[in-house]
């Protein structure tokens, strides 16, 4: 009899919801024109595309023409970050110290410093008033951590940007101030308002969200002046050319429609989840204390360090009891590299070592949940 999966790396990686995926079907071979050509079927393709547009628009509060889709998360953040500082080469960009790679990788070709996290995560305000000087033209801050889920408070960081430029205008400083944040692993479960939280660049990724892998968007406000990463026939309203892939655009929009319908209801499901998986962890198993902050998390995540343990043999055993979890980002674990967000929050390299993160989704139960715990039980008695 095979056993049965239990997948708790949701924050990795989604299964393409079915809706989604039947939405995209027809624009593989039925309707595979290009939106760029001039006869009537073509039209009618790229209208649908703007029809996507409009979808992705209305969840943002945003205009159609600030809408750029992209090849998932990672581009759209390299957009934001390059777009802006190849247009403004001598500035400073600040970026938070627990930014997902795709942020962190660009930011370094770039003047650009670090902004301290206190260790529940979330970020250090007064670090950050006191490095947002003259010279800062962007700042990037993501908005849900994929590592530790801690939420960020991107409207109070937005109120001190407004305020900051207040100042420089009143002082003849000309150089823009921006915000951009990272919301791919948000859509789910939070609001995704623009003008409720600020910003003026947002990145999207259909990934996280039961939609197509290598599907995003990147919000651009349109006052923003952006180089584009690539360049060519000018497609996306010249900000990154390239015959548009509307099959994905298409799952893209649906699939932040259902999330975004259902977030409310399916985030208070999974919090109650999650918090009984973390009475269970705290309750059962003594040495094992949870990562980042309780209130301000999304309601899938969980990462904990259980002390004197060894994270790979523990993602092993649980494998192989059918139980697919993770040691922090994957993109950290392809690297082997020790997670900068743990280290950013304090731990030392040996907690850094004994820590687990398990992100839930639309397939997680409590029943799962107490397979999970008797499991990890089982491998710690081991």
């Amino acid at each position: 009899m095979a056993k049965k999966i239990i997948y708790l790396d949701y924050a990795a990686a989604t299964p393409i919801d079915s809706t989604v995926l039947d939405s995209m079907q027809p624009f593989f071979k039925d309707i595979f024109y290009n939106p760029s050509a001039d006869y009537q079927a073509a039209r009618s393709v790229k209208k649908r595309l703007q029809k996507a547009r409009s979808e992705v628009a209305f969840w943002l509060g945003a205009k159609q023409n600030e809408i750029i889709f992209s090849a998932g998360g990672t581009e759209a953040n390299n957009l934001a970050i390059q777009g802006v500082m190849d247009t403004y080469p001598k500035a400073k960009v600040l970026i938070s110290a627990i930014e997902h790679d795709s942020i962190r990788e660009p930011a370094k070709q770039y003047i650009h410093q670090e902004l301290a996290v206190n260790p529940d995560g979330l970020i250090n305000l007064v670090d950050f008033k006191k490095k947002l000087d003259d010279s800062v033209v962007l700042v990037s801050i993501i908005y849900a951590n994929n590592e530790i889920g801690v939420i960020q408070p991107l409207h109070k960081i937005a109120q001190i940007i407004t305020q900051v430029r207040l100042d420089r205008k009143k002082r003849g400083v000309k150089l823009p101030l921006l915000l951009h944040s990272d919301g791919c692993q948000a859509a789910n479960y939070l609001d995704l308002h623009i003008n409720r939280l600020g910003v003026d660049l947002f990145t999207l990724n259909g990934g996280k969200i039961y939609g197509p892998k290598q599907s995003g968007v990147l919000f651009v406000d349109q006052t923003v002046q952006l180089s584009p990463l690539i360049i060519g026939g000018g497609q996306e309203f010249n900000l990154r050319s390239g015959t548009e892939n509307v099959a994905f655009a298409i799952g893209f929009a649906k699939a932040l429609d259902i999330a975004q319908k259902s977030r409310i209801q399916e985030a208070n499901r999974l919090k109650n989840i999650r918090d009984y998986f973390i009475l269970r962890l705290e309750k059962e198993i003594p040495k094992a204390v949870i990562n980042g902050s309780k209130d301000y998390r999304l309601a899938n995540n969980i990462n904990v360090s259980i002390a004197n343990q060894d994270n790979e043999s523990l993602i092993i055993g649980l494998d192989q009891a059918g139980i697919m979890a993770a040691a922090g980002s994957a993109c950290s674990a392809a690297k082997q590299q020790p997670s900068h967000v743990l280290e950013a929050i304090g731990l030392n390299d040996d907690q850094i070592k004994c820590s687990l993160r398990f992100s839930l989704g639309r397939e997680t139960t409590k029943t799962q949940i107490d397979v999970v715990i008797d499991e990890l039980k089982k491998l710690l008695k081991k």
